[in-house]
């Protein structure tokens, strides 16, 4: 058990080292490039077209419709906004999220939101910098900071509170007038021979509504109701992650988070405002105490408040007892395996999602935003549901990248460097001599 969680820390190891977005970035675009000039040359008409029959009059004609208004869908829809296009987003609940996933942006998802001229989101919602973590293992201590020194000052992570960051988001997204931004919950999708042709949804009022476009894109969430007709879902849940907010506390190092690794699983700190910091306990699946009749206090006090920060440790006692404040999510793990259907895509946590404790499931988003915007926008048309199906399996060609196989490689030399001596074998101190017996590259 220890070492499932060993490796899933060291995905935020990863994450501090910055090199695999930035990597990642530059394949993309690379490769990006030539999907996006094969699709110049597909010959498509000039102008857009929306398949149209009568019931679509009532709630009115989009070349797109979005479903969910979170990170991934409030700024797909912006993007896809400022290029001209005819967006419709549904969202299920437009009050401002209170949950306690999604708040904590690596500068990978920072230069994303650059990208989508969204990084104006972060201002003005007591946002804090961070610069990376500080590890904590058996009385040792490293700091691990971002490496940003080729990058401007403004360049770093973000810590915030989820809800406020994403209405930023459709406050950006309802400053559109080509995007129609309404409270609703998706039922199903409008299939006719095969090809998506649209949303069946409940509106606030309880009105059974359809609306039809030519390409449906599916980014509701990591519990999606619409998964199951897009991907062949298998949803692994090692663990659970424990939350609640400390007040009256300041972490050692100022814009740097704190991450423990006990035993027998890791706890991170981060602040999200200027005067709370959100602690996130992993536990293990099979031994999630309960909430309600009190066990989970007496859990955190006795097996996890001990191996606590001196400094922290009154803050952690009063968080847990406070009525109300400690919260569960699950950690999802599911592999990206869609299966492609015409008029109809699915990104974000919808398809796709990793140990939270990872920290790159909005850098993940962001990421699928750029490359859906991009592939999209050499065509004016899309009607054609069957050829934009085949040329839109590129996206998911392309977004593996962030997800290449260098990241476990990249953990475990996280956690080796970090708190293991690093021995390096003699011939790789010296110059070796030649032995034609020995035959291996250097």
């Amino acid at each position: 058990m220890a070492e499932q969680y060993m490796a899933g820390v060291g995905g935020v190891i990863a994450s501090l080292l910055g090199f695999v977005f930035l990597y990642c970035s530059s394949l993309i675009r690379f490769r990006g490039l030539k999907k996006l000039n094969r699709a110049a040359s597909m010959g498509f008409p000039k102008k857009n077209r929306v398949n149209k029959t009568g019931k679509s009059e009532g709630v009115g004609t989009a070349d797109i419709i979005i479903v969910g208004a979170g990170v991934a869908g409030a700024a797909l829809a912006y993007s896809l906004g400022k290029d001209g296009r005819r967006v419709r987003v549904i969202e299920r609940d437009l009050n401002a999220p209170n949950r306690m996933a999604g708040e904590s942006l690596i500068p990978g998802g920072y230069l994303k939101l650059i990208e989508l001229g969204l990084e104006d989101c972060v201002d003005e919602i007591d946002a804090q910098r961070l610069l990376g973590y500080t590890l904590y293992k058996d009385g040792k201590e490293a700091q691990v900071s971002f490496p940003l020194e080729k990058f401007q000052s403004h360049v770093a992570g973000r810590t915030f509170h989820n809800g406020r960051f994403v209405q930023r988001l459709r406050k950006k997204v309802a400053s559109l007038h080509n995007i129609s931004l309404e409270q609703g919950t998706v039922t199903s999708l409008i299939e006719e021979n095969g090809i998506v042709k649209g949303v069946q949804y409940k509106n606030e009022s309880g009105q059974v509504l359809t609306a039809y476009a030519s390409l449906t894109i599916v980014c509701d969430g990591c519990f999606s109701n619409l998964r199951r007709s897009l991907c062949y879902p298998k949803v692994d849940i090692p663990s659970y992650f424990v939350g609640f907010i400390l007040t009256n506390c300041n972490l050692p190092t100022k814009n740097y988070g704190a991450i423990i690794l006990a035993h027998p699983s890791p706890i991170v700190f981060s602040p999200i405002s200027s005067t709370e910091i959100r602690c996130m306990v992993n536990v293990p699946s099979e031994k999630v105490p309960s909430v309600s009749n009190g066990e989970m206090a007496c859990y955190l006090k006795t097996q996890v408040a001990p191996k606590v920060l001196p400094e922290l440790y009154d803050s952690f006692i009063s968080a847990i007892e406070k009525k109300g404040n400690i919260r569960i999510a699950p950690n999802k793990i599911m592999a990206a395996a869609p299966h492609l259907t015409p008029g109809a895509l699915l990104i974000g946590d919808a398809l796709n999602m990793r140990h939270a404790i990872t920290g790159g499931g909005m850098t993940v988003a962001l990421s699928d935003v750029v490359i859906l915007r991009d592939l999209l926008r050499p065509l004016h048309d899309l009607s054609d549901a069957s050829t934009i199906s085949k040329y839109l399996e590129s996206f998911y060609t392309l977004r593996k990248v962030a997800s290449s196989t260098l990241l476990p490689y990249i953990y475990s030399e996280g956690i080796r460097q970090m708190f293991f001596p690093l021995t390096v074998p003699a011939y790789y101190r010296t110059p070796p001599k030649k032995d034609p017996k020995r035959n291996f590259m250097h």
